[in-house]
C-alpha cells in the first residue's frame, strides 16, 4: 500500500526542487539541516546582547511541533502500529495541529483534547482540519496537580472500551518527540550559529526541544549552557507548563538543564509586545517568555532562544494585553 506522498510523487509532471522551492507535497518543507528554520538576530531588544531566535513558526504547520508531530508519526508508522487505527492525542494546541494535518493528508481520524483555557483561534483550526476537539476542564485531574486534563482524557479515551481502535502517541513520553530535536534542531543551530552557540533557551512543555536539543549541543561541547523557562502557577501562556501544577514530561532530562528561569505572564506579554513593536516579529507569547529570560539572563555570549509559534493563534488573548490601545476610537 502506498501512502499518501508516494503516490503524490508518482503523479507529478514536475517533481520536487528544493533549490526552486518547489515541492510535491507540504510535508517536503518540514526542516532538516539542508532547510533549516531561520535564525535571526535581535537588535533592538537587548541591544548589548548577542540574541537569535530561531522562528520555529516558519514551519509548514506554524510551530516547533510540526518536527515532533512528523517523527511521532513516523516512529508509529515504522512499528507498524498505525493500520486500522485512530489517533488520539493531548495537546494545548500546537502539536493538535500538526498531527491534524499530517492525519488529514493519509485520511486518518483524529482526536484531540485540549484545554477549555486554549485560545480559540487553536480550536477553529483543529476543526477545520477534520479534527474531532473535545475541550477540557482541569479539575478532571487530582487538586495537587490540577493542569493535566487533557493528558488524563486522551489516557481514559485509550484505556477505555473500545479504546484498542484508538491509538496515543503520547508526547509527553514518546522518545521520538526527542528524537526529533536531537535529529533536526539541534543540528541546525549548530551548523547556523557555525558551532559558536554558547547559550540555548527553551520553555518547559513536553520538554522535548529542551531535552533533544540540549543532548545533541552538549555533545558537541558540554560547555554550552542550556536554560528552560517555567511560567507561573496559574499562567496564560499555552504551550509552557509550570511544574508547581503540572506532572513533569517522562522524556525531560534534566541532566542537561543548567539553569531555570521563571517568568510571569505580565512579563512575557511585555515583552512579546516590544518584539512587535521594536523587532517587527509576529510571536506568541512563549516567545516573548523565552526572550525576557534570555535579557534576565543578560549574558553576552552568542545565545539562541526558541521562537515556537507565531501570534495569528493569540489575537484573542492580546486584547486583554493592550489596554486601552484596543478599545475602538471615538
Amino acid at each position: 500500500m502506498t501512502t499518501y506522498l508516494e503516490r503524490t510523487e508518482q503523479a507529478s509532471l514536475l517533481g520536487t526542487d528544493r533549490d526552486v522551492r518547489r515541492y510535491d507535497d507540504i510535508r517536503q518543507l518540514l526542516p532538516d539541516v539542508d532547510q533549516p528554520t531561520p535564525l535571526v538576530r535581535l537588535n533592538r531588544v537587548g541591544p548589548d546582547l548577542d540574541i537569535y531566535l530561531k522562528l520555529e513558526w516558519l514551519n509548514p504547520f506554524g510551530s516547533v511541533k510540526d518536527r515532533a508531530a512528523s517523527y511521532l508519526l513516523e516512529g508509529l508508522a515504522q512499528r507498524g502500529s498505525l493500520h486500522g487505527k485512530q489517533l488520539v492525542e493531548a495537546s494545548s494546541g500546537n502539536t493538535a495541529i500538526a498531527l491534524a494535518a499530517l492525519a488529514a493528508l493519509e485520511g486518518i481520524p483524529i482526536t484531540i483534547t485540549i484545554p477549555d483555557g486554549v485560545p480559540q483561534e487553536k480550536k477553529v483550526l483543529l476543526r477545520m482540519l477534520g479534527a474531532e476537539v473535545w475541550e477540557t476542564p482541569d479539575d478532571l485531574c487530582p487538586a495537587d496537580k490540577p493542569r493535566d486534563g487533557a493528558i488524563a482524557l486522551a489516557r481514559s479515551i485509550a484505556g477505555s472500551v473500545g479504546g484498542e481502535n484508538f491509538l496515543w502517541p503520547d508526547q509527553y513520553s514518546n522518545p521520538d518527540n526527542v528524537r526529533a530535536h536531537f535529529e533536526t534542531t539541534g543540528p541546525e543551530i549548530w551548523r547556523q550559529t557555525e558551532g559558536r552557540v554558547q547559550t540555548f533557551v527553551a520553555g518547559f512543555g513536553t520538554c522535548g526541544t529542551l531535552t533533544g536539543v540540549g543532548r545533541f549541543l552538549k555533545a558537541q561541547d558540554s560547555n554550552i549552557r542550556i536554560v528552560a523557562v517555567e511560567p507561573q502557577k496559574g499562567h496564560r501562556l499555552p504551550g509552557l507548563k509550570s511544574f508547581a501544577e503540572a506532572r513533569e514530561p517522562e522524556i525531560l532530562d534534566r541532566s542537561v538543564i543548567d539553569q531555570v528561569v521563571s517568568i510571569d505572564d505580565d512579563v512575557a506579554y511585555g515583552m512579546t509586545k516590544r518584539l512587535y513593536r521594536e523587532e517587527g516579529l509576529i510571536v506568541g507569547p512563549s516567545t516573548g517568555a523565552i526572550v525576557a529570560a534570555v535579557t534576565a539572563l543578560a549574558d553576552p555570549v552568542l545565545t539562541v532562544g526558541i521562537s515556537p509559534d507565531s501570534g495569528f493563534k493569540y489575537a484573542s488573548f492580546f486584547v486583554d494585553h493592550l489596554g486601552d490601545e484596543g478599545l475602538p476610537q471615538v
